[in-house]
């Protein structure tokens, strides 16, 4: 069998809701590559919230992070770097709109730098884990390079004038979408930056055809790579217009989803 690339997204995905990986998952993906498949992690994570897993599988890949905005490889740095960042004036605009909206805080994320616009104790508990170098005060001044993410904090009031105001005036230069419920917060990188993006950069580095890749998904973020993949297959609690526009769809990620269909559908 001719090798495939295999891109995982992480949460709801590979990990289960305690956000681990189940030990059949981990096996079969482990078989796949003594296969001689690819198993590369895409994930809107940033890579130092998404590291412990790519050690944990045992990786030797490039690995996609923040919805494909920054594709590297941990283990040979001679690949290079795919970083493809916000402008840093859409951003001091975007401090500009709390003075109308309210916005009740800005986070930008140079890689795995992190800078806050004012200080935020719930925010700082997401982004804490893997230890950033972070940095607190007006971004207008404390940032001085394009960042590769941007997540707007707001309220369940504005959230939705924000996206508005944010798609008619700079809809040719970021993308945006809103984190499910509880959080009233939009995620903004660059506009036509998708993971399907830094899947065909692996893609083509390895000389994979597009059509033997497959990709598993669940959420918004994962559409353009499911879509794009040889063979895009979603996840049984995956929402539904990913299940529309995916090839296939398998179990849960609580239910060992990838591990169940990679198994059968490689033979292993």
């Amino acid at each position: 069998m001719k090798p495939y690339l295999i891109a995982l997204d992480l949460d709801g995905t590979l990990l289960k809701e305690d956000k681990t990986i189940s030990p059949f998952t981990k096996d079969v993906i482990r078989r796949a590559i003594d296969a001689g498949h690819l198993i590369v992690i895409a994930t809107g994570r940033p890579y130092r919230a998404s590291r412990m897993y790519y050690e944990e599988l045992g990786l030797t890949t490039p690995i996609i992070n923040f919805n494909g905005a920054f594709v590297h490889h941990p283990r040979q740095p001679s690949w290079g770097v795919r970083h493809s960042p916000l402008p840093l004036s859409v951003v001091k605009d975007i401090v500009e709109l709390g003075e109308t909206y309210r916005i009740k805080n800005i986070l930008a994320e140079v890689m795995d730098d992190v800078y806050f616009h004012e200080h935020d104790d719930i925010l700082l508990d997401i982004v804490r884990l893997g230890n950033p170098t972070i940095e607190i005060g007006d971004l207008r001044r404390s940032l001085g390079k394009d960042p590769t993410s941007v997540l707007v904090y707001t309220d369940s009031d504005h959230i939705e004038h924000i996206q508005s105001h944010l798609s008619n005036v700079y809809a040719n230069v970021l993308h945006h979408r809103r984190w499910n419920e509880p959080w009233h917060v939009i995620e903004i990188i660059r506009h036509g930056v998708h993971k399907a993006v830094g899947l065909k950069q692996v893609a083509d580095c390895f000389g994979i055809p597009r059509e033997r890749v497959i990709a598993f998904g669940d959420e918004d973020n994962d559409l353009e790579m499911i879509a794009w993949a040889g063979l895009g297959v979603a996840m049984g609690n995956a929402i539904e217009p990913l299940k529309t526009v995916a090839d296939d769809v398998t179990k849960s990620n609580e239910e060992d989803g990838i591990g169940l269909y990679l198994q059968d559908i490689l033979g292993l």
